[in-house]
């Protein structure tokens, strides 16, 4: 199940329904995104304070998109059930932004499955991030780490 939404979402209930949807899942791995405050810190936790974070999609492109990536995994490995939630809309630091759960009758499918999504969620699916700063606002440019992070699941 694949929901992009406004609203806040609530992890426990979204473990309960997916463990409930898995039936005999012998593993369930769930990821959590967050806002944070600092951005791009440095090892010192020196960095840019973030007052809000805006994501923006596109309406039915992103819901499309983000079908095709929990079809991919699906098609990869072995899996009884899954579920992502990508917010959009102004959030504020620590608020959350993605969930990711996958269950599998074995850990290994779904902690790759897990990865996967999110990596595929990184780097392909339809959002824009604005950032304020309370310096001024501006977009989030990509970063080649989430380019590079996809490269893994290449299959040739």
């Amino acid at each position: 199940m694949i929901n992009v939404q406004q609203d806040p979402f609530d992890v426990s209930v979204e473990y309960q329904a997916l463990k409930e949807s898995a039936g005999d899942a012998g593993a369930i791995v769930t990821f959590t995104g967050l806002v944070r405050e600092l951005y791009d810190a440095d090892t010192n936790g020196a960095g840019n304070v973030i007052k809000s974070l805006t994501l923006e999609h596109y309406p039915g492109m992103t819901e499309k998109c983000l079908q095709e990536i929990v079809a991919e995994a699906n098609e990869r490995w072995s899996l009884l059930a899954t579920r992502v939630i990508h917010r959009v809309g102004e959030m504020h630091p620590g608020d959350e932004i993605v969930f990711v759960g996958v269950a599998s009758s074995h850990r290994q499918n779904a902690f790759a499955a897990a990865e996967f999504i999110m990596d595929y969620l990184k780097s392909r699916a339809p959002f824009w991030k604005k950032q304020d700063t309370g310096d001024g606002s501006h977009w989030v440019e990509a970063r080649e780490t989430d380019s590079q992070a996809i490269e893994r699941w290449q299959v040739d």
